[in-house]
């Protein structure tokens, strides 16, 4: 046997070796479930980036990353069999672009999707649906396809129906009012933070606060940002930093308003739950929870019935099980 046949031998056997760890460990990792309740379902893709309840229609929706659309998981009443999702959005108009971060906007009965060429980064966009035919109600152009690199990548509604859409490429939100216009733009230098690894994913995670201002979550650096969006900063928004004490957010994803003192930040390794009693202007982190799924990635929240449910981005296995699991802090 010729040395270079050997070689070859131990070659592709050292891969074999080597490829079998992390297997063995997502394989160990699949069977170690959950401690509290979950939600399975089948899909047609890999990759769901949101997931959120409408209590109004008994059901999820969540998000295509893959392709672009939106799907929806009616559960069963005391039936744990796994789910099945079924399509009913694929905009052609948007294919090819993923569908990102979700709103439901129940009282003007729609729902509002963030946009966004997910490898180019050259196109961002919010679109809305009505939530009883699905029909496209506008489609809102936010980057077009210009040279800047931008990410529309979550969004959030205030009291009158304004919608607020992160840039996690270009540190920036953009507001679109009722009617699909764009009608202003909110920037800081507070947005970029020191250190070109502190932006590579920059504001996430948004959400509106019922006194009348944001709360936004800057992904890599764990920067938590409050915007008054009654204030008297240069275009009419006061931006700060809140103070968060008692912990990291760090690879902070999606957020979720519990009440007025209380965010869920939806993230990897584990989720948290951060309080506020000044009105967050300082906020401490309470709560930890980890599913033990770190391979699927936690990436937003949802509250179902009282409940914090966590969406996981990846799916797995030859039906792409899908995996909603509630957190308990």
């Amino acid at each position: 046997m010729s040395p270079s046949f050997c070689s070859a031998r131990f070659s592709v056997a050292l891969f074999l070796v080597i490829s079998a760890v992390p297997i063995a460990y997502l394989i160990c990792l699949e069977r170690a479930a959950p401690y509290t309740h979950v939600f399975s379902y089948h899909s047609s893709g890999f990759f769901r980036e949101c997931a959120k309840w409408d209590d109004a229609g008994r059901r999820f929706l969540v998000s295509f990353m893959d392709g672009g659309g939106i799907g929806e998981i009616v559960p069963r009443d005391g039936n744990s069999d796994v789910l099945d999702e079924v399509t009913v959005v694929k905009d052609a108009d948007l294919a090819g672009n993923a569908s990102l971060g979700i709103a439901i906007d129940r009282d003007r009965n729609r729902l509002l999707v963030a946009v966004a060429d997910l490898l180019g980064n050259r196109y961002s966009a919010l679109a809305a649906y009505e939530l009883s035919t699905w029909r496209r109600i506008f489609l809102a152009e936010l980057s077009g396809h210009s040279i800047e690199k931008s990410f529309a990548d979550d969004v959030a509604i205030d009291a009158h129906g304004n919608a607020y859409v992160t840039d996690a490429k270009g540190s920036k939100i953009w507001k679109v009012d009722v009617s699909g216009e764009l009608v202003s733009t909110i920037e800081s230098p507070l947005f970029t933070p020191p250190g070109w690894y502190n932006n590579l994913v920059a504001l996430n995670g948004i959400v509106y606060h019922p006194d009348g201002f944001l709360v936004v979550i800057h992904t890599f650096s764990g920067f938590l940002y409050k915007i008054d969006l009654t204030g008297d900063g240069d275009d009419g928004n006061k931006v700060t930093v809140i103070e968060v004490n008692g912990g990291t957010l760090r690879f902070g994803d999606g957020l979720e308003l519990l009440s007025p003192t209380k965010i869920v930040v939806a993230g990897s390794p584990s989720a948290k739950l951060i309080e506020s009693s000044d009105g967050w202007q300082t906020a401490t982190v309470t709560g930890w929870f980890n599913t033990g799924m770190v391979h699927r990635i936690v990436s937003s929240a949802t509250v179902k019935e009282g409940k914090v449910y966590l969406n996981h981005i990846v799916g797995f296995g030859s039906k792409k099980r899908h995996i909603l699991v509630e957190a308990v802090f």
